[in-house]
């Protein structure tokens, strides 16, 4: 291992995986990392274990790609130990960022997921209702699994993070800017988001016409016009309310954003500003130049979005003004 080289970090939470195939994704950009750092712990690609990374004197990790929100104990543990030994901690993808989907589970408390996934569920044969426990006596000892939380957490609610890189999974040219700028030494401030200050809708190629709707759509009920603003066409989209980097791909095959990018820059909170951006346009074609609205009429409009908490805080529930849904004690 070279003295010259830089010491990288990667770990994987409570995520789907994607953002470990992300960093491949760079394809012979990898090779760039390769020529400037040696990895020094990524259990999903190299035998490592966590009593090596105890062994670590602090700060001996120059940089560590944190993915994945905080769901149990063993990743908080982690959070708390690769910030000690890790110089930068950055939020890599959605689910470390804004809690991202899995951050979807604060809806319920630890009670209400266990009784689903484990004695509710068609699919389970479970009579006597038996749930995970942090220690379980079997013949060979006690074994013992992570602690699981009642609250989904982002990783900066866990421990001091560095830099955000967002998106699910973080997008190739952002990843790659990263590792450039790591490499040139000329990263921004602490605490900075690394994508572009601007909306996705900066980069959408849509046209928009300020026109207002009076139809919501979910993506299979309408096939959409190429070359008009989704949103327009009533079909929800989160473009405005998202800070851009992807290269609006999504838009680009006819899908609407969903926000993985996280709030746009100067939007405190990616929710909210989405439903006031949906509030500024609702309206009923077939009365041009009606204003104003009944609380029936717009109780009518807002009907048609389905899942709203699903819709506009998807992958951003845990770092939002709810957080949460409240528990009842």
């Amino acid at each position: 291992m070279s003295k010259n080289k830089l010491k990288i970090a990667f770990y994987w939470a409570a995520s789907c995986g994607g953002c470990e195939i992300a960093v491949l994704d760079i394809n012979e950009k990898i090779l760039d990392v390769v020529q400037i750092a040696d990895i020094v712990f990524w259990p999903v690609a190299i035998d490592i274990k966590y009593k090596d990374v105890e062994n670590m004197p602090d700060k001996y990790i120059d940089i560590t790609f944190f993915n994945g929100s905080i769901r149990n104990s063993e990743q908080e543990h982690m959070a708390k130990l690769l910030r000690q030994k890790s110089k930068t901690l950055v939020a890599f993808g959605s689910c470390a960022h804004q809690g991202s989907v899995p951050g979807l589970a604060n809806l319920y408390n630890k009670k209400e997921i266990f009784e689903q996934v484990y004695v509710k569920d068609k699919s389970n044969i479970n009579p006597q209702a038996v749930t995970p426990k942090t220690q379980t006596q079997v013949k060979e000892g006690i074994l013992k699994i992570p602690e699981f939380y009642d609250t989904v957490k982002t990783l900066d609610q866990t421990v001091d993070v560095d830099y955000y890189l967002p998106g699910c999974p973080p997008p190739v040219k952002l990843i790659a800017g990263a590792v450039d700028a790591i490499a040139s030494n000329k990263l921004p401030p602490k605490g900075s988001v690394l994508a572009p200050l601007k909306a996705v809708c900066d980069e959408c190629p849509r046209k928009r016409e300020n026109k207002k709707i009076g139809k919501i759509y979910r993506v299979y009920e309408k096939a959409p016009e190429p070359e008009k603003c989704l949103l327009e066409q009533g079909i929800l989209c989160l473009g405005i309310a998202t800070r851009s980097g992807c290269g609006a791909q999504c838009l680009n095959v006819d899908m609407p954003c969903t926000g993985c990018g996280g709030p746009a820059p100067n939007v405190p909170e990616q929710g909210a500003a989405m439903i006031s951006a949906l509030a500024s346009i609702l309206g009923y074609d077939g009365e041009p130049g009606k204003t104003k609205y009944t609380e029936k009429e717009i109780e009518e409009v807002l009907s048609q979005v389905q899942d709203p908490v699903g819709t506009f805080y998807m992958y951003s529930l845990p770092a939002s003004i709810l957080k949460r849904k409240v528990i009842k004690k």
